[in-house]
């Protein structure tokens, strides 16, 4: 059997050997944006998980675009040196034709925040606490911060911050790159009326709101080399009457397709307190209408853990490739069990020093499938 999660993919020059897509997930655990060991440990694991493409998480484009003090960064020479090691690391166990990406942001409004297993909240000014910035002067969340509005001589600094990162990115070497214009970071901030009150050309109309997202696009696919792919994760709704809805997400999506941008991941909320109804496949019919209606690439994401609801995702056209985050938290090797559930065990890219824990040699596999299949039934 031939799955369709399985089978090759092209983003732009990029070949991805499956549809398996390692959503970018924050570590919280780099030294001033600097990746350390802890990032080699975890990028391994991953390298060998056989996923056609690993995206790092969410990666800072200044020190202040930051959401905690742990976060990834890549704006200075100290963080592209570290990141390169860690890189190189990842590079020499993964499987063959692993492709790597990373996500550039800036967390504007929801930046000075606390780690997550240390209280989530805003930090405090004895926790070394920074001014944030946002397209308006509007706190993420009661008590949280009040970010500075941004001027127009602060948008060109971080638009060049997002450029200058990509051109990190490139000369490490990474296969894609990635700008995060959702989840309530400083791009979806500006792209959404509930955090953008500006009555300049960057506000108002969703043609002005759109305006320092699509120069962000712009600067960098005229730097980075055409060999690497450019992506954008965007928000599909914000799950709010006056937030960003799906026929927003299709003209940004179609303005993306027109600079160069040759995917968007299509996620939602987290700009501001919502009902979200959360479930499996929640965001799919998101990533499916700006599909249908905008012909870009475009991948699903969020509450995709099962290897067959993955691949009806694929088979009814509604996205080309799925991401999976917490899901390779759970299980880093998800696509050997993917493979063997979904009939492709030829699909199974295993190191050699792991093959005998495997389904075509170790019987527990099977042991450990029926079991899983009799708790389900």
């Amino acid at each position: 059997m031939s799955s369709l999660l399985f089978s090759p993919m092209q983003i732009g020059e990029v070949k991805l050997e499956n549809r398996i897509v390692v959503a970018p997930m924050c570590q919280y655990s780099a030294n001033d944006g600097c990746a350390n060991d802890w990032h080699v440990m975890n990028l391994m694991q991953l390298a060998i998980s056989g996923a056609g493409l690993i995206m790092l998480e969410a990666t800072a484009v200044e020190r202040h675009a930051r959401i905690t003090h742990g976060c990834l960064g890549l704006y200075s020479d100290d963080n592209e040196t570290a990141l390169a090691r860690v890189m190189a690391s990842a590079r020499s166990v993964s499987a063959p034709g692993t492709r790597w990406g990373i996500q550039l942001s800036h967390a504007g409004r929801k930046g000075s925040a606390q780690r997550p297993w240390e209280g989530r909240g805003a930090l405090s000014g004895n926790e070394d606490a920074w001014q944030t910035e946002a397209p308006s002067a509007l706190p993420f969340v009661d008590g949280w911060h009040t970010p500075r509005a941004m001027t127009k001589d602060d948008i060109a600094r971080v638009r060049d911050g997002f450029v200058a990162a990509a051109q990190r990115a490139a000369h490490i070497g990474f296969d894609v790159v990635e700008i995060h214009a959702a989840h309530g970071y400083l791009l979806h901030q500006f792209l959404s009326p509930i955090a953008n009150q500006r009555d300049d050309e960057y506000g108002g109309t969703l043609e002005n709101r759109m305006r320092f997202a699509l120069e962000v696009a712009r600067a960098v696919r005229e730097t980075i080399p055409g060999k690497v792919a450019l992506g954008f994760r965007v928000t599909g709704t914000d799950w709010r009457p006056e937030g960003i809805n799906v026929d927003e997400a299709v003209t940004f999506t179609n303005a993306l397709k027109a600079l160069g941008v040759e995917y968007v991941c299509v996620t939602s909320g987290a700009l501001a307190p919502a009902s979200i109804p959360v479930e499996p496949g929640y965001q799919v019919h998101l990533a499916a209408e700006v599909k249908k209606r905008t012909g870009m690439m475009t991948r699903a994401v969020g509450l995709i853990t099962d290897p067959h609801q993955a691949e009806s995702i694929l088979a009814d056209d509604q996205a080309d490739c799925v991401a999976l985050g917490r899901a390779f938290i759970d299980d880093p090797r998800w696509p050997w069990h993917a493979a063997e559930e979904l009939g492709d065990l030829n699909k199974i890219r295993y190191p050699g020093q792991y093959e005998r824990g495997g389904a075509a040699l170790w019987p527990g596999a099977a042991m450990r499938r029926a079991k899983a299949e009799s708790a389900l039934s």
